[in-house]
């Protein structure tokens, strides 16, 4: 099925524990919470801040967290401060060598760099590096970004002060947590593209993508961390720098449609609510009849809930998701993936047999899943599929860290609304309009620039 989904670039965890209790479980604990943002690889970097200085340890492989680690390496990377990342990638190869995070010895000292998002201006950036003698033509983002900060400390007083100095140098959507061997720093993009929370376990201080995340390592959500602040977490506590913030805001209205986690909360919005008023909008612009209402697993049930809600057509779990088969948007060939979707999904007959069946998923991005799925439930008996998508159509590629493709793969920005619509097999066609979202998020500043062309930066 995740041939034809979007991906989010990765998930980010920071951890400071200044009581001196070993963080390594948190870390992993918060890294199979955020596994959902990235399942190419996975790594994380600890110290001990009573320990010599300057002495990071770091694990990285391809794979999920439950694969990468063992139980072994919680005593062998013990450490109270720790970063930790999870990966799907969108710039640099899917390779072992593009695993975060980045572990970096220098003059000054060491840290390590966990990085979500993407840097519109890497290029140019990455081309005075390699001048300099640091950055080479297959650098990632992340590496060009960890060069940069590398490079601003060498001539600053702080690590939180090169990470200023490059923040202001850099444009695009990221969160960013840098730990040097005494301080955890976070760093969240000046629109607030992608998303960073603060937590707290008693004296312990937590970053991450997403609240799951701080919750599966035992703590509570403070607040989430303001676009463009840098918060330094130390023994001290905690301290905000603003500097940076703006006033123009931007957030990624992708995560409450699809990447976020269903019980995630960011920037005071509940994603499961989001999700099922977009439902509730799909439903009210709608006059088609139909007999049950069904959604995609996963991303698809909350706002099948809310339409049926709306609407006063009964939901029903018409598939079966086998949970314990391999990535399929890793497999080589079309019809592996085609096989591979097959086999994650089934439908439930005797739930769809003679049914007017209305199907809501959160996406169409090249059409090919959808038709699958389709030809699937008509197999099984439906009379009629009505499909129903809670996002507008894919017009334009993004820049911030998110997978859309060139529009060229983009089947709604080659064709209209009703050729997709006999592409995929549907008997009707309707996806959200651009002026629900205010419907899903209330007067958050979003962007929707995949949607609409308009760019934030």
């Amino acid at each position: 099925m995740q041939s034809d989904k979007l991906h989010e670039e990765c998930g980010v965890f920071g951890i400071y524990a200044p009581a001196g209790e070993n963080v390594t479980k948190d870390i992993y604990y918060g890294l199979i919470a955020l596994q959902h943002r990235g399942q190419e690889s996975a790594g994380m970097s600890t110290s001990d801040t009573a320990g010599p200085k300057g002495n990071i340890k770091t694990k990285k492989g391809m794979g999920l967290v439950s694969e990468v680690f063992e139980r072994k390496d919680f005593t062998e990377l013990a450490g109270n401060i720790g970063v930790g990342h999870v990966r799907y990638s969108t710039t640099g190869g899917s390779t072992p060598e593009n695993a975060q995070p980045i572990a970096m010895n220098y003059i000054k000292g060491s840290l390590a760099v966990v990085h979500n998002g993407n840097i519109v201006n890497a290029g140019e950036i990455k081309k005075e590096q390699m001048y300099r003698g640091q950055a080479h033509y297959t650098s990632s983002d992340s590496e060009v970004l960890t060069y940069e900060i590398v490079s601003e400390r060498v001539k600053t007083k702080s690590i939180e002060e090169a990470i200023e100095n490059t923040a202001d140098r850099i444009h695009g959507g990221y969160a960013v947590i840098v730990m040097s061997p005494r301080k955890l720093v976070g760093i969240r993009d000046p629109f607030g593209i992608k998303p960073m929370i603060l937590g707290k376990r008693e004296d312990t201080y937590i970053l991450a993508s997403e609240s799951v995340a701080i919750e599966a390592a035992g703590g509570k959500i403070v607040r989430d961390v303001k676009p463009g602040e840098i918060i330094t977490i130390t023994p001290d506590g905690i301290k905000s720098n603003e500097d940076l913030c703006n006033r123009k805001h931007a957030h990624c209205i992708f995560e409450y449609i699809y990447f976020a986690r269903l019980d995630s909360v960011i920037d005071g919005i509940e994603v499961h609510e989001a999700r099922e008023r977009a439902g509730r909008a799909l439903a009210r612009n709608s006059n088609v009849q139909a007999d049950i209402v069904v959604g995609v697993p996963d991303s698809g049930l909350a706002a099948a809930t809310g339409y049926a809600k709306e609407s006063g057509i009964p939901f029903a779990l018409a598939f079966h998701k086998n949970s314990y088969i391999g990535r399929s948007f890793i497999k080589p060939t079309d019809e592996e993936r085609r096989e591979a979707v097959h086999m994650k999904l089934s439908v439930i007959e005797n739930v769809v047999r003679g049914k007017r069946v209305i199907i809501i998923d959160d996406s169409i991005v090249r059409g090919t899943t959808m038709k699958q799925i389709i030809e699937m439930l008509k197999k099984a008996g439906a009379k009629e599929v009505h499909v129903k998508i809670s996002s507008p159509p894919f017009l334009y590629p993004c820049y911030y860290g998110t997978d859309v493709p060139s529009s060229s793969q983009l089947i709604a920005s080659e064709h209209s609304v009703d050729f997709i619509c006999n592409n995929i097999g549907a008997d009707s066609l309707q996806y959200l309009q651009i002026e629900d979202f205010k419907t899903m998020v209330g007067d958050l500043p979003i962007c929707k620039a995949c949607f609409d062309n308009h760019y934030p930066v």
